[in-house]
């Protein structure tokens, strides 16, 4: 396999490759690899909104609400003349 060198790498970028690899729990090397292989073959993040919201919120993150239950529907008002 080929290596490359990449120089003049602003120091944000460096830190933030070297957070995202922590967190993917692998190095700065790899992460910077599955970035290329992915963006290269086309596999990166969903086009769509709807599907990229998906990705993002793990079924984990989510939370259950109960509903409260629902009563029976009032009667309307009656606007207008009453009689006295």
């Amino acid at each position: 396999m080929a290596s490359i060198t990449i120089r003049n790498l602003d120091e944000d970028i460096k830190q933030r490759l070297r957070v995202r690899a922590a967190e993917h729990g692998r190095s700065m090397e790899e992460e910077a690899r599955d970035i290329l292989r992915r963006v290269m073959t086309g596999t990166g993040s969903p086009r769509d909104l709807a599907a990229a919201i998906r990705a993002r919120v793990s079924p984990g993150a989510r939370a259950d609400v109960e509903l409260p239950a629902r009563e029976p529907v009032r009667e309307p008002a009656q606007l207008g003349r009453q009689a006295r």
